[in-house]
């Protein structure tokens, strides 16, 4: 009874996670609308959007395979067993968390994970490009990286060769979905160019700052969920989280306030979101004060490369580089400078007595994850630019994407009184 009682804790916070990181699409969609220009605020909201459409049909058809099939090489899962989650369709009469769960679960971290990247797109490129990029993303890139760091070697399963062969340390996603998602976004904007009008400024702060404050709430369920249960680590990481987030408001507004002059209520929001990345990795190999270096450096580490955006020629509009690329680096390699053994993970760090072992392995986690995800994303929008043309023409740019792709208007003016 008493472990029929425990399966059913887990799963009903496994199904709240769920619920919280399902909020995080809309929590994005809105986040990057307000941040992009009046005239394409509902295509980088349709970007998002879609991006959740095509990751839960492909998840279907082989992407569970994919990630989570037993291994070929090391490399990506064998989909045979899992075409259509044929071989999630029995109730093993636990009453908790099955595989049918992660499926659905896994899900939600692709479409959050490929929607990140159209931060390299906005305002610049046709839907149906991004239609095609998103599928052929996923089965080239995130599909293959999930595969090598979710993938655990279990009893008679061979899973990726990151988390088992070279045994990096990454709690829940720094990165498959941070580290990946910000260097695709990166190697997008430079395939595609900069933007006709890059200094255009974000249209609605408010909105963004709501679709900020979503992730948020639904970053408990993204790294609380990674506890695969309800425990202490649950309860260890979901402070982790809520102590990051804020340290990263503090990090980002110190840089910010020397480097430009000023505090903006973006900025804070950008801070937290940089925190939340930092911790994604080290989530339960971090004490409470070690949570909250991670937030405080991860963001900082953000607002000083974002100090010098103007600078930059690509132009990844949504800073989805610095925020999840970076920010996912810094918090992979707080856990090389002062992880805790006292944390749930027992890791330790080399500022606490740790060995150089697991710092070879966090580089090479970053270095591996970084170069395969950049050189691939570059080569697949040069291909696709080639085949079928990714960028809008000049005209429908600067008239902007919602009117002419969409037809939509985010916002309608009344006409004038005669």
């Amino acid at each position: 009874m008493e472990a029929l009682l425990g399966a059913h804790a887990d799963l009903s916070w496994m199904l709240t996670a769920f619920t919280l990181i399902f909020f995080m699409v809309p929590g994005l969609a809105l986040y990057y609308g307000g941040m992009v220009g009046s005239r394409n605020a509902l295509n980088m909201m349709s970007m998002v959007l879609v991006a959740l459409g095509i990751s839960a049909v492909l998840y279907v058809i082989v992407g569970y395979g994919l990630v989570s099939g037993p291994t070929v090489g090391g490399f990506i899962g064998d989909p045979s067993d899992y075409i259509g989650l044929g071989d999630t369709m029995t109730d093993d009469g636990s009453g908790g968390v099955q595989t049918l769960y992660f499926a659905a679960w896994f899900i939600l971290f692709a479409a959050i994970t490929v929607a990140i990247v159209a931060s390299g797109a906005a305002g610049r490129m046709k839907f149906t490009g991004w239609l095609v990029f998103v599928p052929v993303w996923l089965l080239l890139v995130y599909f293959p990286v999930a595969h090598w760091v979710f993938a655990v070697d279990a009893d008679g399963y061979e899973g990726g060769f990151l988390i088992n062969d070279i045994g990096i340390h990454d709690y829940a996603g720094g990165t498959a979905v941070h580290m990946n998602s910000g260097v695709a976004a990166l190697a997008l904007a430079m395939a595609l160019g900069p933007r006709l009008q890059r200094s255009e400024r974000p249209h609605n702060v408010p909105l963004a700052l709501l679709g900020g404050g979503i992730l948020w709430f639904g970053w408990f369920g993204f790294n609380g969920s990674c506890a695969l249960g309800s425990s202490f680590l649950t309860q260890q990481v979901l402070l982790n989280t809520l102590l990051a987030g804020s340290a990263g408001i503090l990090g980002y507004a110190v840089v910010e306030r020397w480097r430009e002059g000023s505090v903006t209520s973006l900025g804070l929001t950008t801070g937290a979101i940089g925190g939340l990345v930092g911790i994604t990795p080290s989530a339960n190999s971090m004490t409470p004060l070690g949570a909250l270096a991670v937030g405080f450096l991860a963001a900082a580490a953000v607002a000083f490369l974002l100090s010098f955006k103007h600078r930059m020629h690509a132009d990844d509009s949504l800073d989805a580089f610095a925020v999840h690329g970076l920010g996912g680096i810094v918090g992979t390699l707080c856990v090389v400078a002062f992880a805790s053994a006292a944390a749930p993970a027992g890791v330790e760090g080399l500022l606490l007595g740790g060995s150089l072992n697991l710092a070879w392995k966090e580089l090479a986690g970053i270095v591996i994850t970084c170069t395969f995800s950049f050189v691939m994303t570059y080569a697949i929008a040069k291909v696709l630019d080639k085949l079928i043309g990714l960028r809008v023409d000049p005209d429908t740019e600067t008239a902007g994407l919602d009117t002419v792709v969409h037809a939509e208007n985010a916002y309608e003016i009344p006409a004038a009184k005669a």
